[in-house]
């Protein structure tokens, strides 16, 4: 399967998503390490982020300043909210930094076959 239609299936899948069941997203190599892509699966947009060689999946909504967090910072295994510089850790969600104080949503991720999948 190409990235092209990696991504293309995932993007049909995405509305088509059952609960209980993994969403293929996206391609492991559109991922870029340390640089957050936002996707939307089943109407929740999510941040997807390749970070030292883990893939995680995050709300995509800051639960401070409702802004984008997939426009923030990665360091580690730390997100960073570009608008008031909240730190949510990827692998729980939760708030490392002010001004944020409740966590965002995570979501179970696994890679099949060079494809990203999100459990929403």
């Amino acid at each position: 399967m190409t990235t092209e239609n990696a991504t293309e299936n995932a993007t049909e899948n995405a509305t088509q998503n059952v609960a209980g069941t993994f969403v293929p997203v996206c391609a492991l190599t559109d991922l870029a390490e340390g640089e957050p892509r936002k996707e939307t699966v089943s109407g929740t947009t999510i941040a997807v982020v390749l970070s030292e060689g883990e893939v995680y999946a995050i709300n995509d909504t800051c639960s401070h300043g409702q802004v984008s967090l997939a426009e923030g910072e990665v360091e580690g295994c730390l997100l960073e909210c570009w608008l008031h510089g909240s730190q949510f850790d990827l692998r729980n969600g939760q708030p490392v930094s002010l001004p944020a104080t409740d966590p965002v949503p995570v979501y179970p991720v696994k890679v099949e076959d060079n494809t990203v999948f999100v459990h929403i």
